[in-house]
């Protein structure tokens, strides 16, 4: 079984390439979704974020406040990497299990949607790695649609590796300057030069 890291700066379309893979017969696993995950109501990673960073990092509902624990963080390294501690191990567990789990269903790939891929030295743990490469200024124009000001777009940027250093460990280099159905053509044609004529089990 492939197993292929998938990465990309904020606002770069890697969930675009994500969702292209899953339809191409790839088993996705999203980070993010896995971080979420870990830090879910009543969950004990949740109680160690509380523990370590106080109930005001929860909402009314018992849910984390991932805005209100990013300000926290944001900028303070100190508690960025207590944070990191609590959930990034997590989040690898949760992982392995999913990616055994599709092994022993006969997966032909499994693609590891990481977007701290690159700062996060974890690109030697894949066969591949597949990046998401996006003009700054059209992705400075996404976050915007997404409600994120320019201030903090730039700033969440700037705190990501840059397009040369996701370069130096990509195996494959996608370019989204261009339309939806460009960007599919190149993923298709990724698909294939990765996984060709192979079979599940591998």
């Amino acid at each position: 079984m492939l197993r292929i890291g998938l990465t990309g700066g904020i606002g770069s379309g890697k969930s675009t390439v994500a969702a292209r893979l899953a339809e191409l017969g790839a088993v996705v696993i999203d980070s993010d979704l896995l971080a979420r995950e870990v830090v879910s109501v009543d969950s004990p990673g949740l109680a160690r974020v509380v523990e370590r960073f106080g109930p005001a990092v929860l909402a009314a509902d018992g849910t984390l406040d991932r805005p209100g624990l990013g300000r926290l963080v944001f900028g303070d390294p100190a508690a960025l990497a207590d944070l990191n501690a609590i959930v990034h191990p997590l989040v690898r567990a949760r992982s392995e299990a999913l990616t055994a789990e599709a092994a022993a269903a006969g997966a032909v790939a499994v693609v590891h949607d990481i977007p701290l891929l690159v700062e996060n030295k974890l690109a030697a743990g894949y066969d591949a790695v597949i990046v998401v490469e996006t003009p700054l200024e059209l992705r400075l124009r996404r976050l915007a649609g997404r409600g994120l000001d320019a201030e903090t777009a730039r700033a969440r940027i700037a705190a990501q590796a840059t397009d040369e250093e996701r370069r130096a460990v990509a195996d494959i280099v996608l370019d989204n300057s261009g339309t939806v159905a460009e960007l599919t053509a190149q993923v298709d044609a990724a698909w294939a030069r990765l996984v060709g004529g192979r079979s599940g089990g591998g």
